[in-house]
């Protein structure tokens, strides 16, 4: 089967899509991944072989677009249901769909699996007449930002003739615990188990601390957050004696330089980096928290932008989490933590709750059950 993967072109949004990719290749089957041909060289090492179906700009310049369009806007540090939507559904697809829509057709998928607020994926879909997928990278959006996203991009459908219709499965790891309060299964989801990103093959190994009895803390502001002078503050907050800090300079550069009780580290998969951590510090990206939860590792949480501030209200009332609003709370916040074990003993049952969930290979198999139910049905 050829399974079209496809995602806005943000590591955010596409790495959740790389242990479903690898389950579908691993089970014998086709796969690529449609994305802005400017992401290639960062998912070279995470799908080595798998193709790149060039399509659209960078954020960077949707952005612009967003800004043009919408003077004075700017979703991703001031994430406005309007101005959201006018990225995901309006700007992106806009200036996405019609290479999308040439690259997918000369692959010729079978089904499309899209990441949640790719809605490029949906409407290449429905033009090829093919089911698609969804993939949850985190909480379920809400309502008040997945409504206007739907309304806007109705009208690129009308435009071109063509009728959405619903998902044949929402593949979804996110375990139920940090769902908002009140929230319900959808029919079609199948859930599998998040797992922390890494990577195959040989990796270097990370500098080793000196051995000491000093808890572990982990900073980590992901890969779109990033910010020198936040990131200083933050680590200044811990006293040397207090803990080690292991901090990922994310997009920032290599100029941080090391101390007895500080090691700076680029981009590394979060299996990696979680490994011995007592606390992780965040800036509350789906992906962390993820990760966090499935390690069961409590966190501190310093949202930015983007769904981070959904992301660090559902791990807060999960109770794994502390969520505080400037770079000096951090350190007196990890102290606190460090001193109980409240967040802690939360944090395990987060994993234990993920480690009951079907692995990406079970989800992969069910959705291409699915397709293949589909295709019998419309032969029949």
């Amino acid at each position: 089967m050829h399974i079209l993967f496809s995602g806005v072109p943000a590591l955010g949004h596409l790495l959740p899509l790389v242990p479903l990719a690898r389950a579908a290749q691993a089970a014998g089957h086709d796969v690529a991944l449609l994305t802005s041909g400017g992401m290639r060289d960062a998912l070279a090492a995470e799908l080595p072989t798998v193709p790149l179906l060039a399509a659209g700009p960078m954020p960077s310049a949707l952005f612009a677009e967003v800004a043009r369009r919408i003077p004075g806007s700017d979703p991703a540090n001031r994430p406005e249901p309007a101005d959201v939507a006018e990225f995901f559904a309006g700007t992106r697809v806009d200036l996405t769909v019609d290479d999308a829509l040439r690259e997918a057709t000369a692959w010729s998928p079978d089904v499309v699996v899209a990441d949640a607020v790719d809605l490029v994926g949906p409407l290449v879909a429905a033009a090829l007449g093919i089911p698609y997928a969804v993939v949850a990278f985190g909480p379920e959006v809400p309502d008040a930002f997945r409504r206007p996203m739907t309304d806007l991009v109705l009208p690129r459908y009308t435009q071109r003739g063509l009728v959405p219709s619903p998902p044949l499965a929402l593949l979804d790891p996110t375990p139920a615990s940090l769902q908002a309060p009140g929230w319900t299964q959808h029919p079609v989801t199948v859930p599998f188990r998040s797992e922390p990103h890494s990577r195959p093959g040989e990796r270097t190994p990370l500098a080793p601390f000196p051995a000491t009895d000093r808890p572990r803390v982990l900073v980590t502001l992901g890969t779109v957050f990033g910010d020198a002078a936040l990131l200083q503050t933050i680590i200044d907050g811990f006293h040397p004696d207090e803990a080690d800090v292991l901090a990922t300079v994310g997009v920032i550069g290599d100029h941080l330089a090391d101390s007895e009780h500080v090691h700076f580290v680029p981009f590394r998969p979060m299996r990696e980096l979680l490994d011995g951590v007592d606390v992780v510090v965040s800036a509350a990206g789906a992906g962390t928290v993820l990760a966090a939860a499935s390690a069961g590792v409590p966190m501190v949480l310093l949202p930015q932008g983007a769904d981070q501030f959904i992301n660090a209200a559902r791990a807060a009332e999960a109770g794994m989490a502390v969520v505080v609003d400037r770079a000096e709370a951090v350190g007196p916040a990890v102290h606190r933590m460090l001193a109980g074990s409240a967040h802690a003993d939360a944090a395990r049952r987060l994993r234990a709750e993920a480690e009951q969930r079907p692995s990406a290979t079970d989800a992969i198999s069910e959705l291409v059950a699915r397709v293949r139910r589909v295709a019998t049905a419309e032969q029949g």
